[in-house]
Protein backbone atom coordinates (compact mmCIF):
# COMPACT_ATOMS: atom_id res chain seq x y z
CA UNK A 1 0.00 0.00 0.00
CA UNK A 2 2.80 2.52 0.93
CA UNK A 3 4.79 1.70 -2.37
CA UNK A 4 1.24 2.01 -4.11
CA UNK A 5 0.92 5.53 -2.82
CA UNK A 6 4.57 6.38 -3.30
CA UNK A 7 4.13 5.28 -6.90
CA UNK A 8 1.13 7.65 -7.47
CA UNK A 9 2.60 10.12 -5.81
CA UNK A 10 5.63 10.41 -8.33
CA UNK A 11 3.25 10.27 -11.14
CA UNK A 12 1.61 13.09 -9.88
CA UNK A 13 4.81 15.38 -9.54
CA UNK A 14 6.01 14.42 -12.56
CA UNK A 15 2.71 15.11 -14.18
CA UNK A 16 2.40 18.79 -12.59
CA UNK A 17 6.39 19.73 -13.27
CA UNK A 18 5.40 19.03 -16.87
CA UNK A 19 2.52 20.90 -16.56
CA UNK A 20 4.29 23.59 -14.91
CA UNK A 21 7.77 23.58 -16.88
CA UNK A 22 5.20 23.56 -20.16
CA UNK A 23 3.97 26.74 -18.82
CA UNK A 24 7.25 28.45 -18.06
CA UNK A 25 8.30 27.22 -21.43
CA UNK A 26 5.37 28.35 -23.53
CA UNK A 27 5.60 32.33 -21.32
CA UNK A 28 9.47 32.28 -22.55
CA UNK A 29 8.75 31.25 -26.17
CA UNK A 30 6.07 34.21 -26.55
CA UNK A 31 8.13 37.02 -28.05
CA UNK A 32 6.69 40.10 -26.97
CA UNK A 33 7.81 43.59 -27.64
CA UNK A 34 6.40 46.68 -26.13
CA UNK A 35 6.14 49.78 -27.30
CA UNK A 36 5.65 53.21 -24.68
CA UNK A 37 3.71 55.38 -27.24
CA UNK A 38 0.85 58.24 -26.19
CA UNK A 39 -2.51 57.15 -27.41
CA UNK A 40 -5.94 57.97 -27.32
CA UNK A 41 -9.48 56.36 -27.22
CA UNK A 42 -10.68 57.23 -30.52
CA UNK A 43 -9.27 57.94 -33.76
CA UNK A 44 -10.44 60.71 -36.71
CA UNK A 45 -8.05 59.69 -39.09
CA UNK A 46 -7.46 56.04 -38.83
CA UNK A 47 -4.08 56.58 -40.63
CA UNK A 48 -3.07 57.73 -37.43
CA UNK A 49 -3.93 55.16 -34.83
CA UNK A 50 -0.03 53.89 -33.57
CA UNK A 51 -1.84 50.17 -33.57
CA UNK A 52 -0.65 50.34 -37.57
CA UNK A 53 2.82 50.38 -36.70
CA UNK A 54 2.48 47.58 -33.65
CA UNK A 55 1.10 45.57 -36.45
CA UNK A 56 3.58 46.53 -38.83
CA UNK A 57 6.88 45.47 -36.68
CA UNK A 58 5.06 42.89 -35.34
CA UNK A 59 4.83 41.61 -39.21
CA UNK A 60 8.57 42.49 -40.08
CA UNK A 61 9.90 41.04 -36.50
CA UNK A 62 7.64 37.73 -35.48
CA UNK A 63 7.14 39.02 -32.40
CA UNK A 64 4.11 40.12 -30.78
CA UNK A 65 4.12 43.74 -30.81
CA UNK A 66 1.95 45.48 -28.08
CA UNK A 67 1.40 49.40 -27.32
CA UNK A 68 2.20 49.88 -24.05
CA UNK A 69 0.12 53.61 -23.19
CA UNK A 70 1.79 56.86 -21.59
CA UNK A 71 0.48 60.32 -21.06
CA UNK A 72 4.02 61.65 -20.76
CA UNK A 73 7.43 61.68 -21.67
CA UNK A 74 8.50 61.28 -18.40
CA UNK A 75 6.13 58.62 -18.38
CA UNK A 76 7.69 56.88 -20.84
CA UNK A 77 11.27 57.21 -19.62
CA UNK A 78 10.32 55.21 -16.24
CA UNK A 79 8.42 52.83 -18.78
CA UNK A 80 11.84 51.88 -19.83
CA UNK A 81 13.80 52.38 -16.69
CA UNK A 82 11.74 49.63 -15.12
CA UNK A 83 11.09 47.31 -18.28
CA UNK A 84 7.53 48.00 -18.67
CA UNK A 85 8.17 49.02 -22.24
CA UNK A 86 11.09 48.26 -24.92
CA UNK A 87 11.32 51.27 -26.86
CA UNK A 88 10.14 54.67 -26.57
CA UNK A 89 10.16 57.81 -28.66
CA UNK A 90 11.26 61.24 -27.24
CA UNK A 91 11.93 64.59 -28.17
CA UNK A 92 15.78 66.06 -27.67
CA UNK A 93 15.32 67.23 -24.38
CA UNK A 94 13.52 64.22 -22.84
CA UNK A 95 16.12 62.38 -24.49
CA UNK A 96 18.82 64.07 -23.02
CA UNK A 97 17.30 63.73 -19.16
CA UNK A 98 16.57 59.56 -20.22
CA UNK A 99 20.57 59.82 -21.49
CA UNK A 100 22.11 61.24 -18.80
CA UNK A 101 20.12 60.43 -16.20
CA UNK A 102 19.39 57.20 -16.38
CA UNK A 103 21.56 55.60 -19.01
CA UNK A 104 18.89 54.86 -21.38
CA UNK A 105 20.53 54.66 -25.44
CA UNK A 106 19.12 55.94 -28.65
CA UNK A 107 18.80 53.35 -31.18
CA UNK A 108 16.68 55.08 -34.30
CA UNK A 109 15.70 58.84 -35.04
CA UNK A 110 13.76 60.64 -37.38
CA UNK A 111 15.20 62.20 -40.69
CA UNK A 112 14.74 65.63 -41.57
CA UNK A 113 13.37 66.61 -45.13
CA UNK A 114 17.55 66.36 -46.10
CA UNK A 115 17.79 63.07 -44.88
CA UNK A 116 19.89 64.53 -41.99
CA UNK A 117 18.94 63.25 -38.55
CA UNK A 118 19.63 67.21 -36.86
CA UNK A 119 19.99 70.55 -37.74
CA UNK A 120 23.29 72.86 -36.81
CA UNK A 121 22.76 75.92 -34.70
CA UNK A 122 24.56 79.10 -35.66
CA UNK A 123 24.54 82.78 -35.47
CA UNK A 124 24.05 85.31 -38.11
CA UNK A 125 25.24 88.64 -38.64
CA UNK A 126 24.82 91.02 -41.80
CA UNK A 127 27.85 90.74 -44.18
CA UNK A 128 28.87 94.28 -43.55
CA UNK A 129 28.70 94.14 -39.11
CA UNK A 130 31.85 94.64 -37.11
CA UNK A 131 31.22 91.20 -35.41
CA UNK A 132 33.84 88.88 -36.26
CA UNK A 133 33.45 86.23 -33.60
CA UNK A 134 31.73 84.97 -30.87
CA UNK A 135 33.44 86.92 -28.45
CA UNK A 136 32.39 90.62 -29.84
CA UNK A 137 28.80 89.91 -29.56
CA UNK A 138 28.72 90.93 -26.12
CA UNK A 139 26.80 94.22 -25.44
CA UNK A 140 25.52 93.51 -29.08
CA UNK A 141 22.11 93.53 -29.41
CA UNK A 142 20.42 89.91 -30.10
CA UNK A 143 17.51 88.22 -31.62
CA UNK A 144 16.22 84.96 -30.19
CA UNK A 145 14.12 82.39 -31.36
CA UNK A 146 11.99 82.61 -28.42
CA UNK A 147 12.52 81.76 -24.51
CA UNK A 148 14.15 78.20 -24.24
CA UNK A 149 13.99 77.44 -27.42
CA UNK A 150 16.70 74.63 -28.77
CA UNK A 151 18.52 76.66 -31.70
CA UNK A 152 17.62 79.78 -30.80
CA UNK A 153 18.89 79.81 -27.07
CA UNK A 154 19.90 76.91 -25.40
CA UNK A 155 22.69 75.74 -27.81
CA UNK A 156 23.71 79.65 -28.43
CA UNK A 157 24.02 80.11 -24.63
CA UNK A 158 25.01 76.79 -23.50
CA UNK A 159 28.20 76.49 -25.96
CA UNK A 160 29.30 79.91 -25.21
CA UNK A 161 28.62 79.40 -21.20
CA UNK A 162 30.86 75.84 -21.93
CA UNK A 163 33.73 77.86 -23.46
CA UNK A 164 33.94 80.99 -21.01
CA UNK A 165 32.43 83.60 -23.48
CA UNK A 166 29.65 84.34 -21.74
CA UNK A 167 29.42 84.22 -17.91
CA UNK A 168 26.26 82.86 -15.70
CA UNK A 169 24.41 85.67 -13.60
CA UNK A 170 22.32 84.21 -10.79
CA UNK A 171 21.51 80.69 -9.16
CA UNK A 172 23.11 78.00 -11.47
CA UNK A 173 20.44 75.92 -10.63
CA UNK A 174 17.51 77.97 -11.46
CA UNK A 175 16.39 78.12 -15.15
CA UNK A 176 14.94 81.51 -14.87
CA UNK A 177 19.09 82.63 -14.38
CA UNK A 178 19.46 81.94 -18.19
CA UNK A 179 17.16 85.63 -18.94
CA UNK A 180 19.44 87.41 -16.63
CA UNK A 181 22.73 85.58 -18.03
CA UNK A 182 21.14 86.97 -21.54
CA UNK A 183 20.38 90.79 -20.45
CA UNK A 184 24.08 90.53 -18.57
CA UNK A 185 25.72 89.75 -21.62
CA UNK A 186 23.96 91.53 -24.37
CA UNK A 187 22.21 95.16 -25.39
CA UNK A 188 19.14 94.64 -25.79
CA UNK A 189 17.63 91.19 -26.19
CA UNK A 190 14.61 90.19 -28.39
CA UNK A 191 12.87 86.77 -26.66
CA UNK A 192 9.48 86.94 -28.29
CA UNK A 193 6.37 85.24 -27.50
CA UNK A 194 4.75 82.95 -29.68
CA UNK A 195 2.85 85.37 -31.82
CA UNK A 196 5.01 88.37 -31.77
CA UNK A 197 6.29 89.33 -35.21
CA UNK A 198 9.96 88.16 -34.54
CA UNK A 199 9.25 84.94 -32.97
CA UNK A 200 10.63 81.73 -34.14
CA UNK A 201 13.52 80.95 -36.60
CA UNK A 202 12.12 83.42 -39.73
CA UNK A 203 10.95 85.91 -36.88
CA UNK A 204 14.74 85.99 -35.56
CA UNK A 205 15.96 86.38 -39.05
CA UNK A 206 14.00 88.92 -39.59
CA UNK A 207 14.95 90.95 -36.16
CA UNK A 208 18.39 90.98 -37.79
CA UNK A 209 17.64 92.02 -40.84
CA UNK A 210 15.43 95.23 -39.76
CA UNK A 211 18.25 96.39 -37.69
CA UNK A 212 16.36 95.54 -34.67
CA UNK A 213 19.43 93.07 -33.33
CA UNK A 214 22.93 92.60 -33.76
CA UNK A 215 22.50 89.05 -34.31
CA UNK A 216 20.21 86.42 -35.23
CA UNK A 217 20.61 82.76 -33.69
CA UNK A 218 19.45 80.19 -35.65
CA UNK A 219 20.13 77.32 -37.98
CA UNK A 220 22.65 76.83 -40.61
CA UNK A 221 20.27 76.82 -43.17
CA UNK A 222 17.92 80.25 -42.20
CA UNK A 223 18.76 81.90 -45.32
CA UNK A 224 17.10 78.67 -47.27
CA UNK A 225 14.87 78.33 -44.90
CA UNK A 226 13.00 81.35 -44.73
CA UNK A 227 13.88 84.11 -46.55
CA UNK A 228 12.10 82.71 -50.17
CA UNK A 229 9.33 84.65 -50.84
CA UNK A 230 9.80 86.99 -48.09
CA UNK A 231 9.90 90.74 -49.06
CA UNK A 232 12.32 91.74 -45.90
CA UNK A 233 14.94 89.68 -47.19
CA UNK A 234 17.60 91.11 -48.47
CA UNK A 235 20.21 89.06 -51.00
CA UNK A 236 22.17 86.16 -49.84
CA UNK A 237 25.59 88.25 -50.42
CA UNK A 238 24.31 90.79 -47.50
CA UNK A 239 24.16 87.86 -44.83
CA UNK A 240 27.12 85.99 -43.03
CA UNK A 241 27.13 82.63 -40.53
CA UNK A 242 29.19 83.55 -37.67
CA UNK A 243 31.27 81.07 -37.06
CA UNK A 244 31.84 78.45 -35.46
CA UNK A 245 28.67 76.94 -35.32
CA UNK A 246 26.77 75.68 -32.00
CA UNK A 247 26.58 72.05 -32.38
CA UNK A 248 24.06 69.91 -33.54
CA UNK A 249 19.86 69.84 -32.50
CA UNK A 250 19.10 66.02 -32.92
CA UNK A 251 15.84 64.68 -34.27
CA UNK A 252 13.41 62.80 -32.34
CA UNK A 253 15.20 59.43 -31.44
CA UNK A 254 13.81 56.29 -30.14
CA UNK A 255 15.01 54.96 -26.67
CA UNK A 256 15.94 51.58 -25.09
CA UNK A 257 17.11 50.39 -21.65
CA UNK A 258 19.85 47.98 -22.80
CA UNK A 259 19.68 46.56 -19.31
CA UNK A 260 16.16 45.63 -20.01
CA UNK A 261 15.79 44.83 -23.52
CA UNK A 262 18.19 42.31 -25.07
CA UNK A 263 20.62 43.23 -28.08
CA UNK A 264 18.61 40.71 -30.11
CA UNK A 265 15.20 42.29 -29.64
CA UNK A 266 17.35 46.02 -30.38
CA UNK A 267 18.48 44.47 -33.79
CA UNK A 268 14.84 43.11 -34.48
CA UNK A 269 13.53 46.18 -33.70
CA UNK A 270 16.11 48.34 -35.49
CA UNK A 271 15.73 46.19 -38.79
CA UNK A 272 11.79 46.72 -38.60
CA UNK A 273 12.02 50.19 -38.82
CA UNK A 274 14.46 50.99 -41.52
CA UNK A 275 12.15 48.46 -43.65
CA UNK A 276 9.75 51.19 -43.46
CA UNK A 277 12.01 53.08 -45.70
CA UNK A 278 12.06 50.57 -48.97
CA UNK A 279 8.25 50.89 -49.17
CA UNK A 280 5.94 53.29 -50.95
CA UNK A 281 2.60 53.44 -52.04
CA UNK A 282 1.56 53.35 -55.79
CA UNK A 283 -1.48 53.95 -57.69
CA UNK A 284 -1.24 52.44 -61.41
CA UNK A 285 1.97 50.87 -61.00
CA UNK A 286 3.19 49.24 -64.32
CA UNK A 287 5.14 45.66 -63.92
CA UNK A 288 5.45 42.65 -66.38
CA UNK A 289 2.70 44.27 -68.34
CA UNK A 290 0.19 44.87 -65.90
CA UNK A 291 -0.99 47.59 -63.86
CA UNK A 292 -1.07 47.60 -60.11
CA UNK A 293 -1.84 49.13 -57.20
CA UNK A 294 -0.12 48.33 -53.85
CA UNK A 295 3.22 48.87 -51.20
CA UNK A 296 6.33 48.91 -53.42
CA UNK A 297 9.43 48.00 -52.18
CA UNK A 298 12.33 49.89 -53.50
CA UNK A 299 14.76 47.36 -52.34
CA UNK A 300 13.35 43.95 -53.15
CA UNK A 301 11.12 45.26 -56.00
CA UNK A 302 8.14 43.53 -54.94
CA UNK A 303 4.86 45.22 -54.85
CA UNK A 304 2.48 43.76 -52.20
CA UNK A 305 -1.03 44.27 -53.49
CA UNK A 306 -2.50 42.69 -50.04
CA UNK A 307 -2.37 45.31 -47.59
CA UNK A 308 -4.23 48.38 -47.08
CA UNK A 309 -2.54 51.99 -48.13
CA UNK A 310 -2.15 53.21 -44.51
CA UNK A 311 -0.07 49.95 -43.39
CA UNK A 312 2.91 50.50 -45.87
CA UNK A 313 5.77 51.04 -44.74
CA UNK A 314 5.96 55.02 -45.97
CA UNK A 315 2.66 56.04 -44.65
CA UNK A 316 3.31 54.84 -41.63
CA UNK A 317 6.29 57.27 -41.29
CA UNK A 318 4.35 59.81 -42.80
CA UNK A 319 0.88 59.24 -40.83
CA UNK A 320 2.62 58.18 -37.48
CA UNK A 321 5.72 59.52 -36.76
CA UNK A 322 6.01 62.35 -39.18
CA UNK A 323 9.31 62.06 -40.82
CA UNK A 324 10.02 61.00 -44.33
CA UNK A 325 12.70 58.14 -43.51
CA UNK A 326 14.51 56.97 -40.03
CA UNK A 327 18.34 56.30 -39.20
CA UNK A 328 20.01 53.88 -36.82
CA UNK A 329 21.88 56.50 -35.11
CA UNK A 330 24.80 55.92 -31.61
CA UNK A 331 23.79 57.95 -28.56
CA UNK A 332 26.96 59.97 -28.30
CA UNK A 333 26.72 61.22 -32.06
CA UNK A 334 23.30 61.92 -31.75
CA UNK A 335 23.48 63.33 -28.37
CA UNK A 336 26.37 64.73 -27.91
CA UNK A 337 27.12 67.72 -28.81
CA UNK A 338 23.47 69.05 -27.69
CA UNK A 339 24.17 67.29 -24.91
CA UNK A 340 26.91 69.08 -24.13
CA UNK A 341 25.80 72.58 -24.66
CA UNK A 342 22.47 72.50 -22.99
CA UNK A 343 24.03 70.72 -19.90
CA UNK A 344 25.64 74.44 -19.07
CA UNK A 345 22.55 76.40 -18.95
CA UNK A 346 21.69 76.92 -15.20
CA UNK A 347 18.71 74.96 -14.21
CA UNK A 348 18.18 72.75 -17.26
CA UNK A 349 18.15 69.66 -15.62
CA UNK A 350 16.08 70.34 -12.80
CA UNK A 351 13.31 72.61 -15.56
CA UNK A 352 13.16 69.26 -17.71
CA UNK A 353 12.40 66.83 -15.11
CA UNK A 354 9.31 69.58 -14.33
CA UNK A 355 8.22 69.76 -17.64
CA UNK A 356 8.32 66.33 -18.48
CA UNK A 357 6.41 65.29 -15.39
CA UNK A 358 3.66 67.45 -16.04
Amino acid sequence: MTRNKLIASTLIGIILFSTLAGCLESEEDEKVIKIAFKTQDDYENPAVNPQILADYIADKSGYKVELYPIDSDIAAIEALRFGHADIAFLDGGSAWIAWKQHGLDAIIADQKDDGSTFYTAQAWVLADSEIQTLEDLEGKDSCHTGWLKSAGMLMPMGYMINNGIVEVSGDENDISSLRTTIEAHFGDASIPEKGDLYYSYSGAFRCMTEGVGDVAFGKSTSYEDHCEGNDWCLERESYRPLEPAFGQVPSHPVMVNKETTSQEVIDVIISSFLEMNNEMWVENYSMGGQTFTGCYNTQTHELNNTITKDSCGGEILENILNTPAISQVDTEEHLGSYSDAIGAIPGIAAYFDDKYSS
